[in-house]
């Protein structure tokens, strides 16, 4: 079922909040309007008291398949990200194999059109190898291609300067980066191992994938992209030092953007202490002043999206030893409960949360009628309860993993329902995956 009249909700929209209905018609919204009257046999959901958004497009995600299904395949975590509210995600190409050629690309959107819960897209990788590759995709069917500057979970680090620069100079669709120094960080993780030997401990993670090695890659990064022109979109920024390379101002005016986390948001270098290898991530979580600094950026646009870097492992993995523990946290199901806390708290509105999770990640990707709560658009909408309260619990995980960093902290608000093509795939706890997601299109 795709027709609903959702009434009563309290919608916030395109930097506006207000009381309204909203009609569903065929898995789009057909009207958004006050008082709407119900029609014959017309199912109506009443989201009194509740606020109504669009749904998340989670630009930033890793869900393991093919390849490394034992943590995460795309029906777990798709399932995962619905309770959370996310709607649409955008998955990275390090899977095994990685995804670097057009027959493997379309191998994965086959996988995700048979098991997906919500809508899907996948970035196209770059190696040292497939230049030819990239400049022979096709705008309106790739959201970007994604570059590794450094070494990091199924390794896809492009070290050839020749490579490097075709792809910023030539690539006919956003260029994402992982920015960080693979020099630096292995130089650093050198003097940790001869200080150390095996026992290196978890708290020296932001020492080794340093701030430095985070500055002098972006500032590479975007020097390059200034001189070619090229459409780059920086990932996962962790750093105070790397703000100044970044303006504020609507995404739309901008060529070059960045991307946060919720994680770098939530926990600093001190939470190594009790949460060890859970937190370990690449690039790593770093100072309290670099939280803050974030927080601040993403609240005046310096940063333009927040996404999760969802990057589930085993549990039994992340009890490892530094040097063997593997980095990546799985955080989507969660994701946009933690960044609500924010808005509690008086550190970001929630007109711009909304900006930053949907309205951005539609404008930077040019996705087809998503992102927006707009007559003629999907049906992609999050029912927020924000005086339901939620203390998480590791029987309430969907990740295949089993686990989250989250557990037993308590969240203000919860995700009360989240439509996807006007399914309602989640309401109150209850899963209804009995509809599949659609791929993403691109409007370029």
């Amino acid at each position: 079922m795709t027709d609903w009249l959702i009434v009563n909700a309290e919608i916030v929209n395109e930097g506006r909040r207000f009381a309204g209905d909203v009609r569903i018609r065929d898995g789009r919204i057909e009207t958004i309007a006050p008082n709407l009257p119900a029609q014959p046999n017309e199912p109506v959901f009443d989201a009194r008291g509740r606020l109504l958004v669009p749904g998340m497009i989670d630009d930033h995600v890793h869900f393991r398949e093919p390849g490394y299904t034992a943590k995460a395949d795309i029906a777990s975590e798709s399932r995962a990200a619905v309770a959370g509210g996310v709607t649409s995600f955008i998955d990275m190409p390090n899977t095994h194999p990685p995804t670097l050629t057009q027959a493997l690309l379309e191998d994965k959107y086959a996988l995700a059109a048979v098991s997906s819960a919500i809508n899907y897209a996948f970035y196209f990788g770059v190696s040292n190898g497939n230049l030819d590759a990239i400049r022979a995709l096709d705008p309106r069917t790739v959201p970007g291609v994604k570059v590794f500057l450094c070494e990091s979970t199924g390794n896809l680090c492009v070290s050839d300067p020749e490579t490097l620069d075709g792809v910023f100079r030539d690539a006919p669709v956003l260029v994402a980066v992982h920015c960080e120094d693979d020099r630096i960080v292995h130089t650093n993780l050198d003097r940790a191992r001869a200080t150390h030997g095996d026992a290196i401990p978890m708290a020296m993670h932001p020492h080794i994938r340093s701030r430095a090695a985070c500055f002098e890659s972006t500032r590479w990064a975007v020097e390059t992209a200034r001189r070619h022109g090229t459409r780059l979109h920086v990932l996962h920024v962790s750093t105070a030092d790397e703000l100044a390379l970044f303006e504020t101002g609507p995404i739309a005016a901008k060529r070059i953007t960045a991307e946060t986390c919720v994680h770098f948001l939530r926990y600093t270098d001190a939470d190594y202490a009790t949460l060890g290898g859970k937190i370990k991530c690449n690039p790593a979580i770093k100072a309290a002043s670099d939280r803050d600094a974030l927080m601040r950026a993403l609240a005046d646009t310096r940063l333009d999206v927040l996404a999760t870097d969802h990057a589930p492992h085993l549990l039994e993995e992340k009890a490892q030893p530094y040097t063997r523990c593997p980095s990546g946290i799985p955080l989507i199901q969660f994701a946009l409960q933690s960044a609500l806390e924010h808005v509690f708290d008086g550190r970001l509105t929630l007109e711009r949360l909304v900006e930053a999770t949907a309205h951005a990640p539609a404008t930077l990707f040019a996705i087809e009628k998503r992102g927006f709560l707009r007559e003629g658009y999907f049906a992609d909408l999050t029912l927020i309860d924000l005086e339901a309260p939620q203390t998480v619990k590791r029987e309430d995980v969907l990740s295949k993993c089993g686990w989250s960093p989250f557990e037993d902290d308590t969240f203000r608000a919860s995700v009360a329902a989240t439509w996807v093509n006007g399914h309602l795939a989640w309401n109150q706890g209850r899963l209804d995956d009995s509809q599949r997601g659609r791929r993403l299109e691109f409007d370029r």
